[in-house]
């Protein structure tokens, strides 16, 4: 029983590290745009993550050690600390996001503007990760991440065409505004492939003392906890597509993609819109200050855990302090929490070739991972993920500046 409980660790992943604010921002820019044609991006998104995913955790059961440790361990501290240096640059843009998009949730519930809930937001995300353990941060948060269902209920009652939504899980590019679309399609694979979510997981997992019998476990995890976000994450691009679209709305702020739900569930839809993103800005902000507080005392050895009181992890605890609070400050400057998302997700696709390498190379090692090596249809979605993620670092940032961004 308590193996199947472990579930909740790759629900939470999905709500934090898959249906984040920038899941929501794509997913709703795509469908308000684009329709169906860009459900392609999230189904590859998603093939790729669920095998990152359960590779994090099958090293993290096998070697008894967590992501970043193996790979000081095999490629050096120099090679680290440039992970160390690029995931902490990407993870503070992309916390400021998540603070955005709580905080934007909140106004649209108060009135009050997203700058003045900067800073309490910020206080009650460090407040939860002191106070609270690993296992209330996980099971709470995955159990108020439900609210996201709401999505796929709107979807059933908007009763899309299944030759439509068929004919969006083949890449093909539209007649007009090309760079704008490739540039969403760059961002989707950015936000599902967040580099975050694996040193998160592979961290959680030894958290929760993985071993070799919970190799059956992780597999299920992952792979439930990945399609759970996809899931919803495809039903937001497809209620944008079908509400926003033929009104001619593209989503260029928050306020815009909250009335996706109106029209299915009326008012409650916008106050459930606001649940959903909050809940999963929240849960994301969890992982990314707990992901970071994780790699920086994993790389200077210090002690961590989210479930270590706090005067017994002192430096832990300092740096998802520090960062929260940093982080927070962008969006009291007042900078747009959409477009900040939609850069990070860009930036991010930037940094997963030197991310997504390492997984090559450990997993096909006898030291960390004995008789659970890589087999062939593995070794061949990380080597195709590669691939896909120098296209992405090549292209991402020209296709946001030609795009406007």
């Amino acid at each position: 029983m308590k193996k199947i409980l472990q579930i909740a660790l790759g629900i939470l992943t999905s709500i934090g590290g898959f249906l984040d604010v920038g899941a929501i921002a794509t997913s709703a820019e795509a469908g308000s745009m684009f329709g169906f044609h860009l459900l392609w991006a999230l189904i590859l998104g998603t093939i790729c993550v669920i095998f990152l995913v359960e590779m994090a955790g099958r090293i993290a059961a096998v070697s008894k050690h967590t992501l970043m440790d193996a790979v000081r361990e095999h490629f050096g501290f120099r090679f680290q600390f440039i992970l160390l240096c690029a995931e902490i640059g990407i993870d503070f843009l992309v916390l400021a996001s998540e603070i955005g998009g709580i905080c934007i949730a909140l106004q649209l519930v108060t009135g009050v503007d997203f700058q003045w809930w900067a800073l309490p937001v910020a206080f009650c995300i460090w407040l939860l990760i002191w106070k609270g353990t690993f296992g209330l941060i996980e099971n709470g948060v995955a159990f108020l991440g439900l609210v996201s269902l709401v999505f796929v209920i709107a979807t059933f009652k908007l009763h899309p065409s299944l030759t439509k939504l068929g004919a969006g899980l083949l890449p093909t590019l539209p007649q007009q505004d090309t760079a704008h679309y490739l540039f969403i399609a760059v961002s989707i694979l950015g936000a599902v492939i967040s580099p975050y979510l694996f040193y998160f997981y592979s961290s959680g997992g030894r958290e929760d003392k993985w071993d070799e019998g919970y190799i059956g476990v992780n597999r299920g995890v992952a792979a439930v906890g990945m399609s759970f976000g996809s899931v919803v994450s495809l039903c937001v691009l497809i209620v944008a597509a079908l509400v926003l679209q033929p009104k001619g709305i593209q989503v260029d702020s928050y306020q815009q993609a909250a009335l996706m739900l109106t029209q299915p569930l009326g008012y409650w839809g916008f106050l459930l819109f606001a649940a959903t993103l909050g809940i999963a800005c929240l849960g994301a902000a969890l992982e990314i200050c707990l992901d970071t507080a994780y790699i920086v005392s994993q790389v200077f050895g210090w002690n961590w855990g989210a479930s270590v009181r706090p005067k017994e992890a002192a430096r832990f605890s300092l740096v998802y302090t520090v960062f929260v609070f940093l982080a927070s400050l962008l969006m009291v400057i007042g900078l747009d929490p959409l477009k900040l998302t939609l850069f990070s997700m860009a930036l991010t696709a930037v940094i997963l070739p030197l991310e997504i390498f390492p997984f090559l190379i450990l997993m096909n090692d006898e030291r960390y991972v004995g008789k659970y090596r890589n087999g062939w249809i593995s070794n061949s979605v990380v080597i195709f993920t590669i691939a896909l993620a120098f296209v992405l670092a090549i292209f991402s940032i020209p296709l946001e500046l030609i795009a406007g961004g």
